[in-house]
């Protein structure tokens, strides 16, 4: 199956200004003109011209047949001392770089003391010269940010590509055309005339599972995303290698090793040091800047301490929805007013949200179906009206164990272990109707409504099977738990590597923790935040992930205590606002996806579940069943659906 074209030939006008700052790049060994590897290197950067409203620079070597390209968006230092591509000051290195490190007060002494002298203060030429001055290898131990870069050795003729410890940006690569082949994007990539794609099955299989695709894999055979914190090194010649220079495995068999063991008080204390420092940081800036504030714990906490370090009142942005179930915006309204930011707020209607979803195969490059990403973009395209950087509270359910599914295993566990007769009482409610279920649900314990149990009975007889953490863990976010029968062709992707991984750990929340920063965290989150700013032109800072309150964070039992999620981040949170503001149950960030498909999506839902579009890929017949049963209203089936139609707008934007 082959997938080719130009990405841009649908909707060029209304989308070319979408995205900004991007990298791309390639070396090679091919017998190929310079001309010829000039004009495909900057073909492959012009399909980022929409990243870079600020710089558009390529450097070349027709030797070495070695490329960097590079779309700019200015934050720090303005001036043309911190264009892209940069060579070093020594003349061995060049960097091409996409992100923002935050490491300069403790970088430019150390520089200083090397004898280097900055020609400006952009964190790209404090991050060059720390390499020349102490090996990648070294340098990137000391860099604190998100970062997506590719450094080229002029000496040794070595091609080295970086990700960030947690994978905040993106950065993608392929091997194939004798050469090495990078980007920020896949469509830059797609943009190189002899570079092949064609479906990647398993890849396929993963995300009719989750609703993403899991590093290193992408869409496409044989292009890879950089998996976080690892090193890629090239030379001509020869095969990349693959390094990882943080890996969170074995910071946590250290802290399981060596536990900080310390009082309630202290460690409040220290969370609130290291998220303040975190923080200011991440304010540094010579453009304007402001912050998401859903409402939620994490945003509210990120907006109090941005407040409290600013002169002024910052700007925060929030989307509002008239269905109540989905808004969160009067508790945002209530939180900025208390604190005395300069709050804008946008209430959107389905016309409105539903504007958005024929960009979303353009947006993503490669399926995607978090219906989150449709009011992430609202939001940004909001914030993107007065500022150019906002910070945001992602990060904040695995860093301090939030999300529901945590407390929710805790008391599964218990319940199982109370209970040994629940398998048996699971093939009992394999026989129920949705209207039983409801009746059912009515005398459940409260921390079970959460599940929606009328409309996802079936999930719970899975749940009360589930022999492992495993198990348990796949019934809550499988949405097609097995897929085989949907892939006539096959194609299967297992988990069992990332999951064989959390053996050492004790608890089952510290293995959810811990397979959700590997996987949902840096593929589906972050891919989320990095896309919709991004696409409007604004940049995303992420202060509850810094790498350093992360190792904190894991150190502390702390985290879900009390019987509550984030225990810390509510101590510290109520110091700067009444609890009251933000002692509610956790509500999420979604849209009414299942009242639409049956109303105003249900046209275009039809025509991309027809069986003569589903047949192209899949076998239609479960796929068909559950959409007449959604249809009709007799099960709410709308997050494996929105899996498949994702899928389908993709195959249908990018296929020949």
């Amino acid at each position: 199956m082959c997938f080719g074209g130009d990405p841009f030939t649908l909707e060029k006008t209304e989308v070319c200004c979408l995205f900004m700052c991007g990298i791309v790049g390639f070396l090679t060994y091919k017998n190929l003109s310079q001309d010829v590897l000039h004009r495909h290197l900057q073909a492959m950067n012009q399909t980022l011209s929409h990243r870079g409203p600020d710089g558009n620079h390529l450097w070349f070597d027709p030797e070495s047949k070695v490329g960097l390209g590079h779309r700019r968006l200015a934050i720090v230092d303005l001036s043309p001392a911190g264009q892209q591509p940069m060579v070093s000051q020594c003349g061995r290195w060049v960097i091409c770089y996409n992100g923002e490190t935050y490491s300069q007060k403790e970088l430019i002494p150390l520089l200083s003391e090397r004898g280097i002298v900055l020609r400006g203060h952009s964190d790209t030429e404090i991050m060059l010269e720390t390499c020349a001055a102490l090996g990648l290898t070294q340098a990137v131990e000391h860099f604190i940010g998100m970062f997506a870069f590719a450094l080229w050795d002029r000496h040794l003729q070595t091609l080295y590509l970086v990700r960030d410890r947690l994978g905040i940006k993106p950065l993608y690569w392929t091997y194939q055309q004798q050469g090495l082949y990078f980007s920020s994007e896949l469509k830059a990539l797609k943009a190189h005339p002899d570079l092949e794609f064609s479906l990647n099955r398993q890849a396929l299989a993963g995300y009719l599972k989750t609703g993403y695709i899991t590093a290193p894999h992408t869409i496409y055979q044989n292009v890879y995303k950089l998996s976080q914190g690892h090193i890629l090194t090239f030379r001509a010649g020869e095969k990349p290698q693959l390094t990882c220079y943080w890996d969170l495995k074995k910071v946590l068999q250290q802290q399981t090793a060596e536990p900080n063991r310390i009082s309630e008080t202290q460690a409040v204390e220290e969370a609130h040091y290291w998220i303040q420092d975190s923080i200011a940081r991440r304010m540094m800036a010579d453009v304007p800047l402001g912050a998401f504030l859903s409402g939620g714990i994490d945003s509210s906490l990120v907006v109090s301490i941005m407040q409290q370090q600013s002169p002024q009142p910052i700007q925060t942005f929030t989307i509002g929805f008239h269905e109540k179930n989905y808004n969160e915006a009067e508790q945002a309204h209530q939180i900025a007013s208390y604190l005395g930011t300069q709050h804008t707020e946008l209430y959107i209607n389905a016309q409105q949200a539903q504007a958005v979803i024929p960009k979303l195969p353009l947006l993503y490059d490669e399926p995607f179906a978090d219906v989150s990403q449709i009011p992430t973009f609202l939001v940004s395209q909001l914030a993107r009206q007065s500022v150019k950087v906002v910070l945001s509270g992602d990060g904040g359910d695995e860093v301090f164990a939030g999300y529901n599914r945590y407390r929710f295993a805790q008391k599964i566990r218990r319940l199982q272990s109370y209970m040994p007769g629940l398998k048996g009482l699971g093939r009992v409610f394999a026989t129920l109707s949705a209207g039983q279920w409801q009746k059912i649900e009515k005398i459940l314990p409260s921390f079970l409504h959460s599940l929606r149990l009328s409309e996802r009975g079936d999930q719970l007889v899975r749940l009360l099977s589930a022999k492992s953490t495993q198990d348990f863990y796949n019934v809550l976010v499988h949405q097609w738990p097995v897929t085989s029968a949907l892939l006539p062709e096959g194609g299967d992707d297992s988990q069992d590597n990332i999951w064989q991984q959390v053996a050492f750990l004790n608890s089952d929340v510290d293995k959810m923790r811990y397979v959700d920063s590997m996987t949902y965290l840096p593929d589906d989150i972050l891919v989320k935040l990095d896309r919709a700013t991004m696409a409007v032109g604004l940049e995303g800072r992420v202060p509850l992930l810094d790498h350093r309150l992360l190792t904190w964070a894991w150190q502390q039992p702390y985290t879900l205590y009390q019987g509550q999620s984030k225990w810390l981040l509510r101590q510290i949170l109520k110091t700067y606002i009444p609890e009251k503001l933000f002692n509610k149950p956790k509500m999420g960030f979604s849209i009414p996806i299942g009242p639409w498909l049956r109303h105003d999506l249900k046209e275009w839902a039809d025509d991309l579940l027809s069986d003569h579009k589903l047949s192209n890929t899949f076998d239609s017949k479960e796929i068909r069943q559950k959409w007449e049963e959604h249809r009709k209203g007799y099960a709410n089936h709308s997050q494996p659906l929105w899996n498949i139609l994702m899928f389908q707008a993709w195959y249908e934007f990018y296929r020949c």
